[in-house]
């Protein structure tokens, strides 16, 4: 059995931008502007991951701050546990 992890809602929808990601929520209308920069791509939430599964290139203080935004996410609802 493979330990749980997380993915994109399937109500919602993520693209990159040149601040660095949109999130929209088709359920609220909702957006989400993320200046997250080059830090995450957009296809990073295309697929099952663990919740500290992040970029190798990432330095630990990148790390801490996207671990707190993903758990932003799960709390507004982008993003669900499997």
């Amino acid at each position: 059995m493979s330990a749980a992890g997380i993915k994109l809602h399937p109500a919602c929808c993520v693209r990159q931008e040149w601040f660095g990601l949109l999130f929209y929520d088709l359920r609220g209308p909702r957006l989400l502007f993320a200046a997250t920069g080059g830090l995450l791509a957009a296809d990073h939430f295309d697929s099952v991951r663990g919740r500290d599964e992040l970029p190798a290139d990432l330095s630990e203080r990148q790390q801490l701050v996207m671990r707190n935004f993903i758990t932003k996410l799960l709390e507004g609802g982008f993003l669900r546990e499997q």
